[in-house]
């Protein structure tokens, strides 16, 4: 990719090592998403594509686009949204079940 947005960060078609997943989210235009915070536990999430709103429990929003990052791990949150034109997906990467955390 060249131009605007070419040094936006992607995590799709990556290798990782084996200690870790990759998931992807996929929020059509308009559509909502519970949040639940076991599955963003430890996660680092890419907006690859669209837009995202998270929703707070008391209705604030915050808007994240293509190649933003995010850590929604602990976050009082309500929702995820599409409040764009377009598909919207995240790239999660988070360790796999049952692998413990690597200490310094």
């Amino acid at each position: 990719m060249t131009g605007a947005g070419a040094d936006r960060l992607s995590l799709l078609g990556r290798a990782l090592p084996s200690a870790f997943e990759l998931l992807v989210v996929t929020l059509a235009p308009g559509r909502e998403r519970a949040y639940e915070p076991v599955e963003w536990r430890d996660a680092i999430v890419v907006v690859e594509r669209g837009t995202v709103e998270v929703a707070g429990p008391r209705g604030d929003r915050a808007r994240f686009r293509r190649g933003d990052v995010l850590c929604l791990s602990g976050i009082p949150l309500r929702a995820l949204r599409n409040g764009g034109p377009e598909l919207a997906v995240l790239s999660v990467v988070r360790r796999r079940p049952g692998r413990a955390a690597v200490s310094a």
